[in-house]
């Protein structure tokens, strides 16, 4: 079984299950997960899109229908008498059930690990208790587990593999695609892939995002999450000089001039295409309450924490308005050495996120583990 429950834990967990099924073509996977892992091959129980919760607010409202799915999970573990479980990030979800599964002697591991390093300690402890095996990608996690007692392997990235595998479009071939005007270079706002997410920092974004394509000649378009429906954006705001975008994603993080980016995955595939752009994060004045009490690091941006230093602006919570966002992004518009030192910058991240094959190493490490006696 393999549970997922996030876009991200969908594109990772489809290219575990290709590999798994190229070792193993009769093997059989249940589990959470989205279109990506069903096509794979994956019979799911629920969809990602059934589990987008979004902080502790939102978690706290959707109990009953949570303990509904770990119900269902549990139930069809013992029918199928299934041994190993593979979890992929999630963690508010998948360490709550992994108590349960635990206690049931199941086999755990680990793919793409909760942040511990930001949460604080705590969490490892609750890992080395649970967990059989972390599988993680990105070097200091090993370290940082192997140090705490915690079966821990450093397969790399699967972010890398996903943009090396990619067959871009050419830049006239997506502006014809998609009816861009020619003279004007993209400005990117990724929003996010939960609704609660994209309604909080969507209307700032976009009201800002016009007014710089106005005043810098560039083109607002919004790519839209696989999972979201795309009437949903204009559901949140009057503006309607935009295009959005669906499952093209890595073309417009090549070819586009400037991002707004929900923090997330996304901060890290804005790095890897060396996109300079702008962060924003906001969620309810209770779940940032208990968050801010929680987090032990400085930054939100994946990108940031990776390079070890603040080179993408980070604007979070009340910060996130249009006179910020505005602020924030013209300053880099305007310098162009500024713009040059952030992208020269950025290209250090995927250095540090490893060469492709992280998917295959998974793979062979838990198809090894599915066989052991």
């Amino acid at each position: 079984m393999i549970i997922a429950g996030e876009a991200s834990g969908d594109l990772h967990g489809a290219s575990l299950i290709r590999e798994l099924k190229t070792i193993d073509p009769e093997i059989k996977v249940y589990g959470i997960g989205g279109d990506r892992m069903i096509a794979q091959g994956m019979t799911a129980l629920y969809n990602i899109r059934q589990m987008a919760f979004l902080g502790f607010v939102e978690v706290i409202r959707h109990l009953p229908f949570i303990k509904k799915v770990q119900h269902d999970l549990i139930a069809k573990i013992n029918s199928e008498n299934i041994n190993t479980i593979v979890l992929i990030d999630y963690p508010g979800f998948n360490l709550d059930i992994a108590k349960k599964l635990h206690a049931m002697n199941k086999k755990l591991i680990y793919y793409i690990s909760p942040q511990v390093w930001a949460w604080g300690k705590g969490r490892i402890k609750k890992i080395k208790e649970i967990i059989d095996k972390m599988l993680v990608v990105f070097p200091f996690e090993e370290t940082m587990y192997k140090e705490n007692g915690v079966d821990a392997l450093y397969v790399g990235h699967p972010l890398i593999e996903h943009i090396e595998n990619y067959n871009f479009l050419l830049k006239e071939e997506l502006y014809k695609k998609f009816d861009l005007e020619v003279s004007k270079e993209i400005l990117l706002l990724m929003p996010g892939s939960r609704k609660q997410e994209i309604k909080k920092i969507f209307p700032a974004c976009i009201e800002a995002a016009e007014k710089l394509a106005a005043d810098f000649n560039m083109q607002v378009v919004v790519a839209c999450a696989e999972n979201i429906d795309e009437k949903f954006f204009y559901e949140h705001t009057d503006k309607n000089n935009f295009k959005i975008v669906k499952g093209f994603t890595y073309d417009l993080l090549k070819h586009s001039r400037f991002g707004i980016v929900k923090s997330g995955t996304s901060t890290l595939e804005a790095g890897v295409f060396q996109m300079p752009f702008i962060v924003v994060y906001s969620t309810t004045a209770l779940t940032y309450f208990i968050g801010k009490m929680l987090v032990k690091i400085k930054n939100i941006a994946m990108a940031n924490i990776i390079l070890g230093e603040t080179v993408i602006d980070e604007l979070i919570q009340n910060d996130v308005n249009v006179s910020n966002i505005y602020v924030k992004a013209s300053r880099v518009l305007l310098d162009k050495d500024l713009y040059a030192e952030i992208k020269k910058k950025l290209g250090g991240i995927k250095a540090k996120l490893g060469g492709a094959g992280a998917s295959k190493r998974a793979a062979e490490i838990i198809h090894a583990e599915l066989n052991e006696a």
